[in-house]
């Protein structure tokens, strides 16, 4: 299945209609008043866009593109100031997984999955520099993707002070922590702030966590695999939440 459009009319009709597209690629160079009434839009929507080549372009279809290809998201995303004030209103205590730089589709897939399994509402990803939620991602997520919601913020500060002005805990991961995950305490509204393995959280969002906690690990391997990270924290806040046997 194609997640994509290509043309710079196909795609200005597409945005007319409402479409919002994760990533558009414009060849290098392009003119003429349809690329300018194009552009104008994406500018408008602050839809992510990079100039490329016309060789990347040509990889990912040899067809006509005119010299664009927009991805589109093979979900619906929704508000995440939509998302709160139903899970509070079910009486829950919500519990959101934010993701800073996470980058490979199947790290998304499979955190997605974890995610779902372990009872979280919903996942949260900037609008740049996250992986798009691709039919790879879906896959690996084993369809959890399609059935959690997923909002995609473009300002990831703006989106945690928001999320501790509604009271809800942020609780970062890092293995440089020495508070041990098993140790702290996360019930009650909270949302696990994953960053990328090689570059980690940003140091910007680290600082506005609540608290910083990490995985005992006894091997000589450095860290553990976002996904794998992401799938034992969740696990861990089940069990709490699930409370004593």
């Amino acid at each position: 299945m194609e997640n994509y459009i290509f043309g710079i009319r196909p795609l200005i009709e597409a945005l007319e209609k409402g479409e919002r597209p994760e990533k558009v690629l414009i060849q290098q160079g392009l003119i003429g008043e349809n690329y300018q009434q194009m552009f104008q839009i994406i500018r408008q929507e602050k839809i992510p866009f990079q100039m490329v080549p016309v060789e990347k372009l040509n990889r990912v279809t040899r067809k006509n593109h005119q010299g664009v290809i927009a991805f589109i998201a093979l979900i619906s995303y929704q508000p995440l100031h939509q998302l709160l004030p139903m899970i509070y209103d079910r009486g829950e205590f919500p519990l959101l997984v934010l993701l800073d730089r996470v980058t490979d589709v199947r790290n998304l897939g499979a955190i997605a999955r974890s995610a779902e399994c372990f009872g979280a509402h919903g996942l949260v990803i900037p609008d740049k520099g996250s992986a798009p939620v691709n039919a790879d991602a879906i896959k690996t997520s084993a369809g959890a993707l399609s059935r959690i919601p997923v909002c995609r913020e473009g300002n990831i500060l703006e989106t945690i002070a928001f999320l501790k002005e509604s009271g809800i805990r942020i609780v970062a991961a890092s293995e440089k922590s020495r508070e041990e995950a098993f140790n702290a305490d996360l019930k009650g509204p909270l949302a696990v702030l994953m960053g990328s393995e090689d570059k980690g959280i940003s140091p910007s969002l680290l600082r506005m966590a609540d608290s910083v906690v990490s995985i005992p690990m006894s091997g000589k391997t450095a860290s553990l695999n976002v996904s794998v990270a992401a799938g034992i924290f969740l696990y861990e806040v089940h069990r709490q939440r699930l409370g004593p046997k």
